[in-house]
């Protein structure tokens, strides 16, 4: 531990030692960029959950806790911020310089709208996810969905009952059982991995470890800890169907949220020493990317049917399940994602006060062909997470999008997205759907 700690006050005294006239311009938004860390670490206390990761100096972090700044006085803060950065004209800075400027601008903006809500300022969902995360979306009817839950009454086996309870009956077949869900994920992790580090040089000594949980609003989640290291939770409280498993482990670890923290800590935390990225905020521009470009990996690393033969030859033997209604529930999965949009609609219409708390649930059933219970879960994250839905499926569709437009190579696809997940990027430099 003193090792660690001599370390880190070697590399993060390189913060204080470049002459700020050598540096123009870029020292004046390191200052900016300071002090946003310090209001991020003191918002989280006032706003619990607030950092999803921080692994800057461990001084600011203990000035956080003895911060008194209220929430009010912390959105003035962010606010002021905002204006001095944007007082430093883009043209006096280099083209990476001026992506920097228009990231922190764009994070002060979610910092100072986050504190506002906190205390009690309402704000409409399209608002809300433009404020803190610099996009809306053009919301469907959820009518429009109808064709695709036909398409998947003709896809799903006939049997008795709803259309719900034969998905449930198909799901049922596909879930892994708990006993054996640490060994089948361990083994998506790994696969995982290896398709990423193939395309994509990690830091070395980069790792993550695993842990199963109960009790969360979440089916899996990440918790970076610095130093190019994770640790994983999945939730087995969420049915672990087989198709989770590969999300799971593409989302939370490869190339997903796990690599592009670890790049954003080399590439832009450590090599160019850029404060602000030691903090990431939940509630800010760069969980589109993160939640877009993880929510993508699946695809990136297991292109057209190599994700069903993963599964048939290889997880599925582990979990004892049979590979033929793995490949059937795979497809079934593949109609169903066009529903996700619908996922939004209904967190709109709920967070505008346009349906209540149980016919959002009754929706949730209605469309995603959950139980009342798997229906209950999911509103719960909307109400603890709110217009952070969006990130997900118009994340997604936006980095998609981005990496479609370099072509079909696959070394080239692999080369956006590394260039996408490395930084800085904002939702502006994603192409919309």
């Amino acid at each position: 531990m003193r090792r660690l700690m001599w370390f880190l006050a070697i590399v993060w005294a390189g913060f204080a030692v470049v002459p700020a006239s050598a540096r123009g311009s870029g020292a004046a938004i390191d200052a900016i960029a300071k002090d946003y860390v310090a209001l991020s670490l003191a918002a989280s206390e006032r706003d619990p959950g607030y950092v999803d990761a921080y692994f800057g100096p461990p001084t600011l972090a203990a000035a956080a806790k003895l911060d008194q700044r209220t929430p009010s006085e912390l959105s003035a803060d962010a606010a002021r911020l905002h204006t001095r950065l944007a007082a430093i004209g883009p043209k006096t800075l280099s083209p990476i310089e001026r992506k920097r400027r228009a990231a922190l601008l764009l994070q002060l903006t979610a910092a100072q709208t986050r504190m506002a809500m906190v205390v009690g300022q309402k704000l409409s969902f399209d608002q809300e996810s433009k404020a803190l995360f610099g996009v809306t979306f053009a919301a469907p009817t959820l009518a429009s969905f109808d064709p695709v839950l036909a398409e998947l009454d003709r896809l799903v086996p006939a049997g008795p009952g709803t259309l719900a309870d034969r998905m449930k009956r198909l799901s049922d077949r596909v879930i892994v059982p708990p006993e054996k869900a640490e060994t089948v994920v361990k083994a998506a992790i790994a696969e995982c991995r290896r398709r990423t580090l193939d395309h994509i040089a990690m830091p070395p000594g980069e790792a993550i470890t695993l842990e199963m949980v109960r009790d969360k609003p979440w089916a899996g989640y990440n918790y970076f800890q610095g130093h190019a290291h994770s640790l994983i939770q999945v939730n087995l409280d969420v049915p672990l169907t087989m198709d989770m498993v590969i999300k799971l482990g593409c989302h939370e670890a490869y190339p997903g949220h796990h690599v592009l923290y670890s790049l954003y800590e080399r590439n832009l935390a450590e090599r160019r020493r850029w404060i602000e990225y030691t903090v990431f905020p939940l509630f800010a521009p760069m969980a589109l990317i993160a939640e877009g470009s993880a929510d993508y990996g699946p695809d990136l690393a297991f292109p057209g049917d190599e994700r069903i033969a993963f599964e048939r030859d290889t997880l599925s033997p582990l979990a004892g399940l049979d590979p033929a209604d793995v490949a059937l529930f795979e497809k079934v999965r593949a109609v169903q994602a066009k529903l996700a949009p619908a996922s939004a609609v209904i967190a709109r219409d709920y967070i505008d006060g346009r349906i209540d708390r149980a016919r959002a649930v009754a929706l949730k059933e209605q469309y995603f062909l959950v139980t009342p219970q798997e229906a209950q879960r999911s509103i719960r994250f909307v109400d603890t997470y709110r217009s952070y839905v969006l990130n997900y499926f118009l994340g997604r569709a936006m980095v998609a999008k981005t990496i479609a437009a370099v072509g079909t190579n696959p070394a080239a696809r692999w080369a956006a997205f590394e260039r996408l997940i490395g930084g800085p990027t904002t939702p502006d430099d994603l192409v919309a759907p």
